[in-house]
């Protein structure tokens, strides 16, 4: 396995630990090494103490204090680190001559994975080189030759395009994996499990019975040490494209014929087509886009994104977006989806609520003094994950009062076990080959097609720029009215508990 990008905060904070976990739970065969390629100079022996003490800080076992010092000897033992350019022609021939002495060394037979985690403008130079040096083959079996990339996977749909193009010129399509480390999550592959094996869920997840559906992915970090980068993204390229649009997918899709990777991504390319184009006209009906002003987040200050260190003075980036999307197909027909994400907010918190229409209320609307609540359906994708099912209870007592009760389920506590870190699940199907939680080519594209619009919306817009909001809070005042003129309110807009309902009997 080599890592492009070995000196920088990703390989550190998550790569190196998974792959230490992985060889902690026998995932990964002894006929295994690791090679770091970075532009920094450095020798083998600095850049294992780099990995150990990655691992050390970083790892779910270390977090626990059970860290098993035999595996990762072994890990440091197999480790090496190559000092290369990436749009170096000759250093990627010299990378070829190191891991072919590794093949004779620990039995790898030529097998690779290449991970590129590096700024997106190497993504392109370091493909063209590996196929260039004879690192990768179309279509090769025996042995293999796999590529993952991280995101961005492009900037809008024409660099996607482009960069699918370069990417299949050196690889065929099944030796690409397109990570987007949200599909690793446990609670997001439970969707499916969910959806598709329970008799209570499957013949009600449609337009009929679902009023709409909700996601929210908030952080509680504002963009100020990363507003260089932040600046030239915004929370739409960033977190609407990939993140958020993986999580719809996964509830809007239709049955797949196969649990197979080709199964499962035809149906949630076939939601991207699906998606109601927000015409540029009517961008701001169906769009709202925030920037954060001065404020404090969870002790954390700021003077505002504006003022951040990077930021263009007349930047329109936003760090707040909210859309309201259609999905226009027989399933969801006139069901809105409303999604929403965030720099600088109250919680961090990864979550989808399924709003279910209210029963009909004859039986109680003529005795209770306020309507009866909708039965919502919560998926906790982070930091807790676990599910949570809505219903309304009657409170003990001679009267009828009525009080909306939760019933939950928590993979920690269900099954007694922590779940993997994300990364680690991607990284052993990428070892073994299942794409089927990467990312297609075409579903890349078929998101930014989503996209696009919007972001030229936004651009030929006479309204005002991104509107301000306080960090802190659920972002701008029109994110409310986005989904209040509708008569619905987000799930997350108050943490008062829910009043008691009072019934005459």
């Amino acid at each position: 396995m080599v890592i492009f990008g070995a000196s920088g905060d990703l390989a550190k904070l998550k790569l190196f630990p998974a792959l230490y976990e992985l060889m902690r739970e026998k995932l990964v065969s002894d006929d295994f090494a690791l090679v770091g390629y970075a532009r920094t100079k450095m020798s083998d022996d600095e850049f294992r103490t780099i990995v150990r003490e990655s691992v050390t800080k970083n790892s779910r076992s270390a977090k626990k204090e059970k860290l098993d010092e035999a595996v990762l000897k072994k890990l440091i033992e197999r480790t090496s680190y190559h000092a290369g350019q990436y749009d170096g022609g000759e250093d990627f021939s010299k990378l070829k001559s190191h891991l072919e002495t590794l093949d004779s060394k620990f039995k790898t037979k030529g097998n690779r994975l290449f991970y590129i985690s590096t700024p997106p403008e190497a993504f392109e130079p370091i493909v063209k080189n590996l196929g260039k040096a004879g690192l990768t083959k179309r279509h090769a079996e025996e042995p293999w030759q796999r590529v993952i990339v991280e995101k961005p996977f492009g900037t809008d749909l024409k660099t996607a395009r482009h960069l699918n193009e370069v990417m299949i010129e050196q690889l065929g399509e099944e030796q690409i994996f397109r990570i987007d480390h949200y599909l690793g999550k446990e609670t997001v592959q439970n969707l499916m499990v969910l959806r598709f094996a329970n008799a209570i869920f499957e013949p009600i997840w449609n337009h009929k019975y679902i009023d709409h559906v909700q996601i929210t992915v908030s952080e509680t970090v504002n963009a100020d040490d990363r507003a260089g980068y932040y600046d030239k993204s915004g929370a739409l390229r960033d977190m609407v494209q990939n993140h958020i649009f993986q999580l719809m997918a996964l509830v809007a899709m239709e049955p797949p014929a196969l649990l197979d990777a080709r199964s499962i991504r035809d149906e949630k390319t076939k939601v991207y087509k699906s998606i109601r184009p927000i015409r540029s006209e009517l961008v701001d009906k169906f769009a709202v886009r925030g920037q954060y002003g001065a404020g404090e987040v969870k002790g954390k200050a700021t003077q505002g994104y504006m003022k951040a260190k990077g930021v263009d003075p007349k930047s329109k980036t936003e760090t707040f977006a909210a859309l309201k999307l259609y999905i226009d197909n027989w399933r969801w027909s006139g069901t809105p989806f409303y999604i929403r994400t965030g720099k600088a907010m109250p919680a961090k918190m990864s979550e989808i609520t399924v709003r279910f229409f209210a029963p009909p209320l004859t039986l109680f609307q003529k005795q209770c003094e306020t309507p009866i609540y909708p039965n919502d359906l919560v998926i906790k994708v982070a930091p807790e994950e676990g599910i949570s099912w809505r219903i309304n209870g009657k409170v003990p007592g001679g009267s009828m009062n009525i009080k909306p009760v939760q019933l939950d389920f928590s993979y920690s506590t269900t099954f007694k076990k922590e779940a993997p870190e994300a990364y680690e699940r991607l990284i052993f199907d990428a070892i073994v080959g299942d794409q089927s939680l990467f990312i297609r080519g075409d579903e890349a594209e078929a998101a930014w097609s989503v996209i696009d619009p919007i972001e030229e919306g936004w651009r030929a817009s006479t309204s005002a720029p991104p509107d301000e909001y306080r960090p802190g809070t659920w972002g701008p005042e029109r994110a409310s009215t986005l989904i209040e003129i509708d008569g619905r309110r987000w799930a997350q807009s108050t943490d008062e508990e829910p009043p008691v309902i009072a019934c005459a009997i």
